[in-house]
């Protein structure tokens, strides 16, 4: 028999208060574990939503700097100098560097595991050439830890930076100058390799065309160079076959901006292809093709050229379009094309503002890059910036890089409009004339409209043809407005020729409400007649005499329109022969040494070349520039433009003087750049005047540099201001804001025993932050001139500064005598803090001149 038992109502009580106690345990237990749960959850998640990307330096010298003190592992730095590669051949030192950098890596992958322990963690690159370190992904407080870890030099976050010729080569004096001197375009330029770090390059374009160019030059065929090391990419849209001697080598560089999430492989082409239009401008700028026809459209605009025409293209796509481009892929670009072995680097972009992370410009991490590609014998040349025309708006900062300013050159593509009272008015257009000897009827775009207008589109734009009644606009010209809306908006010239095809136009005529407008204005190649009228009161001519002829009823609505013009052929180019002028928006000096704009005893810029309205090859799949889409030239302006000029006359200088260093080049550039035009008279440099026309003054160094540059007198300066490796580094240890350990750490080089001061490296131009009382400044001339000469010196005293210079005159000869120290002693003579400029001019007995600027900002008794 089975016993039940049953509990007293007390026990039961306590049994149930029991089980309640237990079950509130388990749940508070279940709710601690899903929090943690959560919370490491949500940890992780913010960990990969704050992370962001830096440029790590770590302890160790790269492979530029390597002096073998590893056993087993034997010097690198060597491999670079001039008198090595003069009696070696670049196959014996692959071995050497790549074992090299394989113990770089594996030293940073060993400081990285010991960092993050077991966790996973992103590296994007290695760098090994210009810099020991890498890039990698970490949140602010890893950033902070890491910065503390032994063995680490230096952290700065990833930034972003943006982009900053048929003329130019017949304006810059080459055909008669350095090509002749060089065996003609088919040999200018021959054997050097210049490294473009922009969007890409367009293998189809025929600028890049294997053959050497046109004009009897199809036959000349590149053939490969053994001391070229890099490789050539091979993607579907960027095929086998892409590199075809002229285009030596092409690679692409996006770990930053794919972690950034901002690059779409659809979009910007995970390849060297250019997807932009930008680098193709640039590379066809430095070395495109000799003799290419340039054709927009049906229309021949010339033949086109680039500087170097028988250089050598090697591409490092950095830069994407839409997106622009990270400081960590470009370095990365930068550490390979000194790796495989370019002559010359062309940096045709910069960062928006000088990078905080670092206590001196020049310590930040692409100048120090530079700097070791500088060591390895490659001159870098960078786009100055477009912040122009205000002080203090340089991107580029460093006294081992050329910095190109933009200039104006003396190609114009004026237009005329003629009213039917005879009056002509001025105004621009890329654009053909009005058919025949006839004058057509015009309609001002509002009286046009037909019906209720969209709210999306402003009529006076003309960029809807759906707004405007056909039978008024019929072979007539549309009177338009260059509103802001084509600056800063969407409206486009495009559009507008769109609009008029619609509506069986003849044409259209733009006016403007606003003289700031019209100087935004830049031509374009357009397929129909039409002009642009830049200036308020040419506009208000041409509307005065339209509503003179128009009748309207008396609701104002037009019913007759008696108005007649006839529109000139804008698409001849017209060259004036003036010198040239420094650009409105060519980003201006005094250089800065670091985040709080401090004045630096550095000249920038260094160098003019023209950099407006320069037509160079494009891509036809760019989209940016709505203007040229689907073409395969383009005529833009910027800094970025003027970069590649000087990028090729580096080219053409190293072929013919093949043991110069890059200061060398440097200097033979700036010192025989012009200062003076034709007729004596300074160059001038466009400022703000609040309407159409530019303000024109006298340029200073800070606009210019040294000057505009003259390709043939560069050729044979007779004297240069040289440096080397180890007079950057003495710069960077009197620099303010740098301590000698960090100098040791970047670069290997010791601080020297004897102080000396930032303004005493040997450039050639002098600029002084702040002079109180007297300041004595050494340079040294080296002649570079088969023959020993005898040089006079004369100068030009900045305001408020006396100088002496000892000696004024001397004799320099050749071999061991080929130097000459000089000191020049400047005095304030009251207190100042406005910038003064002066001008030293060396005259040589053969015929050398050569002359340095002088800038003087803050003046102290």
């Amino acid at each position: 028999m089975r016993m039940s038992r049953r509990w007293s109502p007390a026990v039961a009580g306590v049994a149930a208060t029991y089980l309640l106690l237990v079950g509130l345990v388990v749940v508070v237990l279940l709710e601690l574990l899903l929090c943690e749960a959560a919370a490491e959850f949500e940890s992780t998640n913010s960990t990969v939503r704050d992370s962001e990307i830096y440029i790590v330096v770590i302890e160790g010298d790269p492979v530029v700097n390597y002096n073998g003190s590893l056993p087993g592992l034997v010097a690198t730095a060597e491999f670079y100098s001039h008198a090595w590669r003069a009696h070696h051949h670049s196959s014996n030192v692959k071995d050497a560097i790549q074992k090299y950098k394989n113990y770089l890596s594996e030293k940073q992958d060993q400081l990285l595991r010991t960092f993050f322990k077991s966790q996973e963690y992103t590296k994007l690159y290695s760098y090994h050439h210009l810099l020991n370190g890498f890039a990698v992904k970490l949140t602010a407080k890893q950033a902070e830890l890491l910065e503390k870890t032994t063995g680490v030099i230096a952290i700065q976050k990833s930034y972003k930076v943006k982009k900053t010729t048929v003329h130019t080569p017949e304006y810059l004096g080459l055909v008669q100058g350095i090509w002749e001197e060089e065996g003609g375009p088919e040999k200018a330029g021959e054997d050097m390799i210049i490294g473009i770090v922009d969007t890409g390059i367009d293998p189809t374009h025929p600028s890049f065309a294997a053959s050497g160019g046109h004009g009897g030059q199809q036959h000349m065929l590149y053939t490969p160079l053994p001391n070229f090391r890099g490789i050539c990419e091979v993607a579907e849209e960027f095929p086998r076959g892409s590199c075809n001697g002229k285009i030596i080598g092409a690679q692409h560089f996006a770990a930053a901006a794919i972690e950034d999430g901002a690059f779409n492989a659809s979009l910007q082409f995970a390849s060297p292809l250019d997807g932009d239009g930008h680098g193709s401008h640039t590379a066809s700028t430095a070395a495109g093709n000799h003799g290419v026809p340039v054709i927009v459209d049906g229309v021949f605009y010339g033949n086109a050229s680039g500087v170097a025409p028988r250089a050598r293209i090697a591409v490092y796509k950095a830069l994407y379009r839409m997106i622009g481009g990270f400081i960590p892929d470009v370095v990365a670009a930068c550490d390979q094309a000194v790796a495989d072995g370019v002559d010359i680097l062309s940096l045709s972009l910069g960062p928006n503002s000088p990078p905080g992370a670092s206590s001196s410009t020049f310590l930040n991490i692409l100048d120090l890059a530079l700097l070791n590609a500088v060591k390895a014998n490659v001159l870098v040349v960078q786009a100055a910036g477009n912040g122009g025309p205000y002080e203090k708006s340089m991107t580029s900062f460093s006294p081992w890089v050329v910095s190109v300013a933009a200039g104006v050159d003396d190609r114009s593509y004026p237009n005329t409009i003629t009213l039917s009272d005879q009056t002509v008015l001025p105004g621009i257009a890329l654009a053909p004339p009005t058919r025949g000897d006839r004058l057509y009827g015009m309609v001002l775009a509002n009286d046009a409209v037909m019906g209720e207008t969209n709210a999306l589109y402003t009529p006076s734009d003309c960029q809807e043809p759906s707004l405007f009644d056909p039978a008024l606009v019929h072979n007539r010209l549309l009177v338009c407005t260059y509103s802001f809306n084509f600056i800063f908006g969407g409206s486009t010239m495009q559009q507008v020729v769109n609009t008029v095809r619609a509506l069986g136009g003849a044409g259209f005529i733009m006016v403007v409400e606003s003289d700031i407008a019209g100087s935004k204005f830049d031509p374009i190649p357009l397929p129909i007649p039409a002009i642009v009228l830049t200036v308020t009161s040419d506009s208000q001519v041409l509307l005065g005499f339209y509503d003179k002829y128009t009748e309207k009823d008396a609701h104002g609505k037009p019913i007759l329109f008696g108005a007649e013009v006839k529109i000139g052929d804008g698409q001849i180019a017209r060259c004036s022969g003036q010198a040239q002028q420094v650009a409105l928006f060519s980003s201006r000096g005094p250089d800065v040494a670091d985040f709080q704009f401090d004045n630096a005893d550095v000249l920038k810029p260094n160098i003019m070349a023209p950099g407006y309205l320069i037509w160079a090859a494009w891509s036809p799949l760019a989209i940016d520039n709505l203007n040229y889409m689907g073409q395969r030239w383009a005529m833009i302006s910027g800094t970025s433009m003027a970069t590649p000029h000087v990028a090729g006359l580096a080219a053409l200088l190293k072929a013919k003087n093949p043991l110069w260093s890059p200061a060398a080049l440097a200097s033979a550039m700036m010192t025989t750049a012009d200062i003076l035009d034709r007729n004596g008279k300074p160059l001038l440099a466009q400022q703000l005047s609040g309407g159409t026309t530019p303000l024109l003054e006298p340029a200073t160094p800070f606009d210019m540099g040294s000057g505009a540059l003259n390709i043939n007198a560069a050729l044979n300066p007779g004297i240069v201001f040289d440096a080397e490796h180890g007079d950057y580094i003495g710069f960077l240890c009197a620099s303010e804001g740098v301590r000698a350990w960090q100098v040791n750490a970047f670069t290997g080089g010791v601080c020297p025993r004897v102080a000396q001061r930032a303004a005493d490296l040997n450039m050639p131009s002098i600029t002084l932050a702040n002079l109180t009382g007297i300041r004595v400044i050494p340079r040294t001339v080296t002649n570079v001139a088969n023959h020993p000469e005898n040089y006079t010196i004369s100068w030009t005293d900045p305001a408020d500064v006396v100088m002496a210079i000892n000696p004024t005159t001397f004799s320099i000869g050749i071999g061991s005598q080929k130097t000459q120290v000089i000191t020049f002693t400047l005095r304030a003579t009251r207190i100042s803090s406005f910038v003064s400029f002066g001008n030293i001019m060396f005259k040589g007995s053969l015929g050398h001149t050569v002359h340095i600027p002088i800038s003087v900002i803050n003046k102290q008794l």
